[in-house]
């Protein structure tokens, strides 16, 4: 997690603005100062929060993880502060609880947006992607404006940049496909200067701007589709070799790549820069105003992803979905006021932190939530000997039908996201759960799969940052025995208990009563097989 102020002018050639030259993870941002909700001084106002979210962007700068590597059950757990396991969003389909009814009824009332706009009197503003499912006949339509919501410039369904529709307070307006009023990152950058032009000025706001870059179909602005033009996806030690030792989806990917291939997914990542260089924009537009209008100093601005992206890694061409560092960690970013610049934050933080840590900033009590996750405002203001969790559960469950993929028939049924060299990005067993640990002396991941083979994977970060080496048949048993059960723990874990010291961690005590169910049975490794 970087903390770092603005710097107008500084910026890098061969990068987006405000980017390192060496990722498609983009730009600036800082945090600071909370007032309670009932401790406010005479003539000031409780800090305003913008919440920047683009679609697909994956980190390399330091950051936070998602507990899940795909988008609507990951932004799911940015708005409710849950694990999937307890918000029950596991797919990107109305089938998966994307944006269903059964969503809007149990998880929107309590999103932490809802709070500020009910229980601490923020102004709350959306504009972009919500929930890849939004809109969808079944679950309401473009009608259907989430509870907690002021002003609501929602995207149907998944990211676009021209011919799309979006709701505008319930009420469809269709776009088309001209740049200067159509592109949709630059339209969300309009409607929020409008929203800071005509907002109550008496109120806190809250805004979340949810662009569709970097996701595809990777359509740039027509003065960026030239730029980069020698920019090609990052060679790591993990480009293009073959994911020995790991589960079988992962082992089917061909190794070499063709050149066809790499000349895709090389053409992909310098597409993804280009859409990103219109987020900068947004951005520097939006700071600009704040600056203007005064409200700069008293505003909290995050930037982050809702998971992160591959491009040749493990021979998989291009996609999310997987359980690897390059798939689960995204950018996080954050400026404003009381925070030293130019710091980096090395605590665990998961995406399920978010919405405690805005509410904490509004002054909002925690302990009256059921959210899983933690506020790091203290992490923020530079607290010391703070008490901080050691490990995170990431959690998926794999897309697939049990029909053969028509572009692939030698592959058994149950595959998705297929290549056209059958090469597959996912399948309905790649089903798993991990615990990401990290403490003074452990820099772990632990993960199972619910497959036939119950498949394990373990990684030793320290060694192997690149997660080339599988480790689950070498490692101490008592040392994956331990794992074992944190995993277990975790998967059925709920609010507080999700925050409990992991088993790496000094203050960790083993009680025997976690093992068991309120029925008095052993607990076991539980996936969402079903919705509620």
């Amino acid at each position: 997690m970087l903390l770092l102020p603005l710097a107008p002018g500084r910026f890098r050639q061969g990068s987006p603005r405000h980017l390192p030259s060496c990722s498609p993870a983009l730009l600036l941002l800082v945090l600071g100062g909370c007032l309670g909700v009932f401790g406010v001084a005479a003539g000031t106002r409780r800090p305003n929060v913008v919440l920047l979210l683009t679609d697909d962007q994956d980190e390399v700068l330091g950051g936070m993880y998602v507990p899940s590597a795909l988008c609507c059950p990951s932004r799911a757990s940015i708005l409710t502060g849950k694990y999937p396991h307890n918000h029950h969003v596991v797919n990107n389909t109305l089938e998966g609880n994307c944006s269903s009814k059964s969503w809007q009824k149990i998880q929107e009332p309590n999103t932490f947006p809802a709070i500020l706009r009910s229980m601490c009197g923020y102004q709350t503003f959306f504009a972009g992607k919500y929930l890849n499912e939004y809109g969808a006949p079944d679950a309401g339509g473009l009608e259907h404006v989430p509870l907690g919501w002021s002003y609501w410039y929602a995207l149907e369904k998944n990211s676009k940049y021209y011919n799309y529709t979006l709701s505008i307070n319930g009420k469809a307006r269709k776009h088309g496909e001209n740049y200067s009023v159509d592109y949709l990152t630059d339209v969300l950058a309009n409607v929020s200067l409008d929203f800071l032009d005509y907002k109550s000025n008496f109120e806190p706001f809250f805004m979340m701007i949810a662009t569709p870059a970097p996701h595809s179909p990777w359509t740039a602005a027509p003065q960026y589709q030239k730029a980069f033009q020698n920019v090609f996806a990052p060679r790591n030690k993990n480009f293009n070799i073959h994911g020995m030792n790991k589960h079988w989806l992962i082992r089917q990917a061909k190794t070499p790549m063709t050149n066809s291939s790499i000349q895709f997914l090389d053409n992909a990542f310098r597409k993804r820069w280009q859409t990103l260089l219109s987020v900068d924009d947004l951005v520097e537009k939006l700071v600009k105003r704040l600056e203007f209008t005064g409200e700069l100093n008293n505003t909290y601005i995050f930037y982050t992803s809702d998971n992160g992206y591959h491009t040749g890694q493990f021979s998989l061409p291009i996609d999310k979905r997987q359980l690897y560092e390059f798939d689960i960690k995204v950018p996080l970013l954050v400026r404003g006021p009381g925070i030293k610049p130019n710091q980096t934050s090395k605590m665990l933080v998961a995406n399920i932190d978010l919405g405690p840590t805005i509410l904490d900033i509004a002054g909002y009590d925690l302990n009256k939530t059921q959210m899983d996750g933690m506020s790091f405002l203290p992490i923020l203001r530079g607290a010391s000997n703070l008490t901080w969790r050691s490990d995170v559960l990431v959690e998926y469950q794999g897309e697939g039908r049990n029909v053969t993929d028509p572009t692939c028939p030698s592959l058994s049924p149950g595959v998705s996201q297929c290549f056209p060299d059958c090469v597959c990005e996912d399948a309905y067993n790649n089903t798993y759960a991990c615990v990401r640990t990290m403490s003074a002396l452990w820099n772990l991941q632990y993960c199972e799969f619910d497959d036939q083979e119950v498949f394990v994977e373990v990684y030793n970060l320290t060694a192997d940052p690149d997660q080339i080496t599988n480790i689950a048949k070498s490692i101490d048993p008592e040392l994956l025995g331990k794992m074992n059960y944190r995993l277990m723990m975790l998967q059925s874990c709920s609010g507080p208990t999700c925050r409990t010291p992991g088993v790496f961690d000094p203050r960790y005590r083993f009680d025997p009563r976690l093992m068991f169910s309120n029925r008095g049975s052993v607990r076991t490794r539980r996936f969402s097989k079903h919705l509620l």
